[in-house]
């Protein structure tokens, strides 16, 4: 957590809150989140840039600088939020992005767990983290064909291998539950076993499922919140993840819960039956 719905909603939410803002000064609390450059030089480099815009990459926010793209990852409890200088900091606030106008974006993370590069403008896809992802669930190049040639080789059960981000990025614990419930495969399912309709019911779970969780703003569940505490509504709709022992909704049958891959995965064994 947060998964792709929930990183595009913070997209989605930061960009109608600091477009057209200019950093004046960056303060950086906990080093360790930013990969790179070095501390120094990610504060002199960021400072007079403007953000211009923000977009997406898997899991990656990208704020488009006039210089330079700021790359920001989430991991498990990283927000954002958009507060007035004069407001006291508080102790989970890494990284404030000091605006021109009197307000600061700060970067809050409870486990401090996320990461920060900025990079050159020519060298964003040839940038490690960017370079390392696999198609977007979108992609016209996700196909069947795409997947049967990834997986021929592996020999792991799908629910490892569809968090593998180097194949489809952006898929998390919580939509990987979901996406192999509605497509009726059991997560300790060997990927190399896979049919091709498997294959293409995956492909169609992931873009549904993500598309509705992205209109509903993504999943709240435990601490997460997008900027400015926004909440998502798709939890109300999950299928079977989090809802060990209760009934399935489509058979009546009970959820369970195991270990895949040391992952909690949650499944329906009637709908989900193993090969």
């Amino acid at each position: 957590m947060p998964e792709l719905p929930e990183v595009e909603t913070v997209k989605e939410t930061l960009k109608r809150k600091v477009l057209n803002k200019r950093i004046e000064d960056v303060l950086v609390f906990y080093p360790n989140i930013i990969l790179e450059p070095d501390v120094k030089l990610f504060i002199s480099k960021l400072k007079n840039e403007k953000i211009n815009d923000i977009t997406r990459l898997g899991k990656w926010l990208i704020f488009h600088l006039d210089n330079y793209y700021l790359l920001s990852h989430l991991r498990m409890e990283g927000k954002y939020f958009l507060k007035n200088r004069e407001e006291k900091y508080n102790k989970h606030e890494h990284i404030i992005f000091i605006f021109d106008d009197g307000t600061d974006l700060r970067y809050q993370d409870t486990r401090k767990f996320g990461r920060m590069l900025l990079v050159d403008k020519d060298k964003l896809y040839s940038c490690k983290p960017i370079l390392e992802l696999g198609l977007d669930p979108w992609d016209k190049n996700l196909t069947k064909e795409y997947l049967k040639d990834k997986y021929k080789k592996k020999h792991l059960p799908i629910k490892t291998v569809i968090l593998d981000q180097s194949i489809i990025t952006g898929i998390g614990n919580i939509y990987a539950d979901e996406i192999l419930f509605l497509s009726k495969i059991n997560p300790l399912t060997k990927v190399n076993l896979l049919s091709d309709k498997n294959l293409e019911d995956i492909i169609i779970n992931t873009q549904n499922i993500l598309e509705k969780a992205i209109q509903k703003g993504g999943t709240t569940i435990r601490s997460y919140t997008s900027d400015l505490g926004v909440t998502g509504r798709f939890q109300n709709d999950l299928y079977v993840h989090c809802r060990e022992h209760e009934k399935c909704l489509v058979c009546g049958s009970e959820i369970l819960k195991i270990k895949v891959g040391g992952r909690g995965t949650y499944y329906c064994p009637k709908c989900q039956k193993e090969k």
